[in-house]
């Protein structure tokens, strides 16, 4: 189990299980949801204290933050498995966690480079596999 909190403390989410790996995705709409990054990982069964606010981001995804402080605190499938993406700078453990997957590489900003040897997806590559917006502009 781990826990974390927004920025305010307003919002503490409780984690039993997690994928204690960070994907990272380049795409638009995460680029304008995180201001450039959007950076996760994975757990199905996530507990909250406080209040939540949610954003039907897609018509498979939403994206919740605290009404407070505006942190963002994760994206969820809500068409499939439910699966949490939840942001790991709310979590203290998370320092120290290593890349799981990086996709829409070839749409990162400029400034953006991450090293490693972890799985990498261009647009292409993870659109043809996965459920995407379609029409995303550039």
């Amino acid at each position: 189990m781990i826990e974390g909190h927004c920025l305010c403390g307003a919002v503490r989410v409780k984690v039993a299980d997690s994928d204690n790996r960070i994907g990272a995705c380049h795409c638009r709409m995460c680029q304008r949801w995180s201001g450039g990054l959007f950076l996760c990982f994975r757990a199905t069964e996530v507990e909250t204290v406080g209040e939540v606010a949610r954003y039907a981001s897609s018509a498979f995804a939403e994206r919740a933050f605290c009404p407070t402080c505006g942190t963002h605190l994760w994206m969820r499938d809500t068409a499939e498995d439910g699966t949490f993406d939840l942001m790991p700078g709310l979590f203290d453990e998370a320092t120290g966690w290593p890349m799981r997957s990086e996709i829409y590489t070839d749409r990162a900003l400029a400034s953006l480079s991450l090293e490693g040897g972890h799985k990498r997806a261009t647009r292409a590559e993870y659109e043809a596999k996965n459920a995407h917006i379609e029409g995303d502009a550039p």
